[in-house]
């Protein structure tokens, strides 16, 4: 009888490590989700104010299939010196920049 509390102690324990472990992953998904998010929502503010342009939304699509947050802040800083929206859409379909 004892042997089963034992068993039923560590299964409970196995639950509740697995529980813990899926909130801490889902937390950290959702806090890369939040600053990918955040990422293309400031490149497009950039776009849109320097350039005047609702063609910047058009590129959004494009912006949220990236997912790498590198590459996001790489074409955020892009964006802030680029000349003309061609400039910036060049450098978003060159993927070797």
């Amino acid at each position: 009888m004892q042997e089963s509390s034992i068993i039923q102690y560590f299964t409970e324990k196995g639950f509740e490590q697995g529980i813990e472990q899926g909130i801490e992953q889902g937390i950290e998904q959702g806090i890369e989700q939040g600053k990918k998010q955040y990422a293309v929502e400031a490149i497009l503010t950039v776009l849109e104010v320097q350039f005047q342009s609702d063609v910047a939304e058009k590129l959004k699509p494009f912006l949220e299939a990236i997912d790498d947050l590198q590459r996001l802040d790489h074409l955020h800083r892009v964006a802030t010196k680029a000349s003309n929206l061609d400039e910036f859409t060049h450098a978003l379909l060159n993927l070797e920049n």
